[in-house]
């Protein structure tokens, strides 16, 4: 899959919880391992500006507890906020699993981007009529 594969999403005005990983796609894949440290991905800063003020932002990262601290400042330093975070979880597949409204309005998004790519290759709407 390329970042051109990356489906669009189309969302309602209502407020959302996103749930974004680190690793991969937010910065670097282990790039907090090497000597020069955590590097932002391409698109990131612009589709984080992108996110409406009143939804929450979950980083999630499969990052050592012990890895929090410094994780976050780098975020808090590229001007990426974050409602929460959550760091220790599984290395495999993340599942968000939720019901459908009785409108029809579908609940649960989930969009995989080529590691590394960053979010550039990601777009959405917020359509008022949803």
């Amino acid at each position: 899959m390329s970042a051109d594969d990356v489906p669009a999403l189309h969302l309602s005005p209502l407020p959302k919880a996103w749930f974004i990983d680190v690793d991969g796609v937010i910065v670097r894949h282990n790039g907090h391992l090497g000597p020069e440290g955590d590097s932002l991905l391409p698109g990131v800063r612009e589709f984080w500006a992108r996110i409406p003020d009143d939804d929450t932002i979950i980083v999630v990262s499969a990052r050592k507890e012990h890895e929090r601290a410094a994780t976050l400042a780098a975020l808090e330093r590229w001007g990426l906020r974050h409602s929460a975070a959550l760091f220790g979880l599984p290395p495999g597949e993340r599942v968000l699993i939720n019901d459908t409204k009785p409108s029809g309005l579908i609940t649960a998004h989930a969009v995989a981007v080529p590691r590394d790519a960053g979010l550039g290759g990601v777009s959405f709407t917020i359509d008022p009529t949803l």
